[in-house]
């Protein structure tokens, strides 16, 4: 007599699983949405997100006094799961096609350089700031600082300008 075994149960749920996603995939990519309307944003990020354009000169106190708080933002930024506002301030004399940030920034991120490093990772970790940032075209790296103003609100200083 031969006695057939079946594989661990474990397996056929994986195999099930695998398949299920495998399936799954192409219309996943099909119902995908971009990031392109400020409604989609806003329910992806569940924050209203606004922008402004800046000279850093005018901001320079703000961006020197979040670069300064870095390391304690960071943690906050962690944890942040949830905001009722996002504003991104555009820095636009400090993007990179402008020659980048003016001396005293740039010294200022220099100092804070392995803070201001993280902080880049934790917005990019964090799906609700990363997503914030991607809808207006702003790169992890264009990042100088953050602040939080008040509960629920969040101001991202980005070396950028904004895109047309």
């Amino acid at each position: 007599m031969t006695i057939i075994t079946l594989p661990d149960s474990r397996w056929l749920h994986a195999i099930a699983a695998a398949a299920f996603l495998a399936a799954s995939l192409p219309q996943a990519a099909l119902n995908a949405q971009g990031l392109e309307s400020p409604e989609t944003v806003d329910r992806i990020v569940g924050s209203q997100v606004n922008q402004k354009e800046a000279k850093t000169t005018a901001e320079i106190d703000k961006v020197s006094s979040a670069i300064d708080r870095t390391r304690e933002n960071i943690s906050t930024v962690r944890k942040t799961s949830k905001l009722d506002k996002v504003d991104i301030v555009f820095l636009t004399d400090a993007a990179r096609s402008e020659g980048g940030p003016p001396p005293a920034i740039e010294n200022k991120v220099r100092q804070h350089q392995e803070d201001v490093a993280e902080l880049r990772k934790e917005i990019e970790a964090n799906a609700l700031l990363y997503n914030a940032i991607d809808s207006r075209r702003v790169l992890a790296e264009d990042v100088l600082a953050v602040e939080f103003d008040d509960p629920g609100k969040i101001v991202i200083y980005a070396a950028a300008k904004p895109s047309d």
